[in-house]
């Protein structure tokens, strides 16, 4: 063995058994969550108790609970997940009999329960399925949670496949399905042309998307920025943003980094989350290190009504958003107030917030320190 074959050895067996660990995580995760969305429905159908809770079921079961990974917003997605594919428990099943050891004292009950399930005619054996283990290992939680606001069968099955087919990325699913690719497929005189082009432009997954997944975080018990690379320049400034801001003093209490929220079935991250405990408000802060775009801007005034409508308490002010955009020689701060009259507030909000002209300091003395 010489020095390049020792090199050669050494990377080969970190990246296989890396890319295994990912794997076995992965599918722990999505039976993890597919089993809970079961345990919710059984129970809705069969629980002695369930009259006693009725349509709280899952706010009272999260409160009960009390864990981030099992957040009321968690777990109704979770029994969604079981309800669109109830097939997966086919290999759940499988995963069960070839696990050396369970926490379940229930594992036998559990699997006869489940093939009760499987014989049942859950699934419309018309339109053509993905067989589930191919589902369970080759599409990670967060690919399955983008297909599961596709109501038509024969659509979810078809970006399935191709999401297997073409390796997407989560993001890169989620882009096609943005872009109408499965309506532009029926449409086409050559789909399988437009399927070459797609694929051969297509964001491949990869083991670091898996390992960055806020799931896997929350599933290992670890916080977003613990795992977050550390030449992810964005993810440096909101690190030392969250500093900078509780060092300006002013009343800011810091809540949340990479705050997640639920908006119509999609999560969507905030980067940084305070209350104000003298204007009695939530700050927003959102920081893109580029150039300004029209979209963040709106981005942030959903998430600033999004916390308007599902976080602010009755005698809380309306919360403010901010928005850091940055780029060498261009830069950008903007205060979004929504539901506001802004010529009456303000100016009296700015008395307690940052000034443009400390934002815009911060933001040149940050980038020469990180880049």
């Amino acid at each position: 063995m010489n020095f390049e074959l020792l090199t050669n050895t050494i990377l080969e067996t970190h990246t296989t058994l890396q890319e295994s660990a990912v794997k076995a995580i992965n599918i722990h995760l999505t039976i993890r969550n597919w089993l809970i969305g079961f345990y919710i429905v059984e129970f809705e159908q069969n629980g002695e108790d369930r009259a006693k809770y009725g349509e709280k079921l899952i706010q009272s079961l999260s409160k009960k609970l009390n864990n981030k990974s099992l957040s009321e917003g968690n777990l109704k997605v979770f029994r969604q997940f079981y309800l669109t594919y109830p097939q997966i428990g086919q290999s759940v099943i499988v995963q069960l009999k070839k696990a050396e050891f369970t926490p379940l004292p229930i594992r036998q009950s559990l699997i006869g329960e489940l093939q009760i399930l499987d014989n049942k005619e859950l699934v419309d054996k018309e339109i053509p399925q993905v067989p589930s283990e191919k589902l369970l290992t080759k599409l990670s939680y967060t690919h399955l949670v983008q297909l599961l606001p596709i109501s038509n069968p024969l659509k979810r099955t078809f970006y399935e496949i191709q999401a297997i087919k073409g390796t997407w990325s989560v993001s890169e699913l989620k882009r096609q399905i943005g872009s109408l690719y499965f309506e532009r497929s029926g449409m086409s005189q050559n789909p399988e042309k437009l399927s070459q082009i797609t694929n051969d432009k297509a964001e491949v997954y990869n083991t670091n998307e898996m390992i960055k997944s806020p799931f896997v975080f929350e599933f290992l018990g670890l916080k977003s920025h613990e795992a977050i690379l550390e030449n992810d320049l964005e993810a440096g400034l909101v690190e030392n943003l969250q500093e900078f801001m509780l060092e300006l003093g002013h009343g800011f209490c810091f809540e949340a980094r990479q705050r997640r929220i639920l908006i119509d079935e999609e999560y969507y991250f905030v980067d940084l989350v305070f209350y104000h405990r003298i204007l009695k408000c939530h700050v927003l802060l959102e920081l893109k290190a580029d150039v300004f775009k029209s979209e963040y801007a709106s981005q942030l005034n959903t998430y600033v009504a999004y916390f308007n409508a599902e976080v602010k308490r009755a005698d809380d002010n309306p919360t403010i958003g901010i928005l850091l955009c940055t780029k060498k020689g261009k830069k950008l701060v903007d205060y979004a107030l929504a539901g506001m009259d802004k010529n009456l507030f303000v100016s009296k909000y700015l008395l307690e917030l940052p000034t443009e002209e400390q934002f815009q300091t911060f933001i040149n003395n940050d980038l020469q320190s990180i880049l």
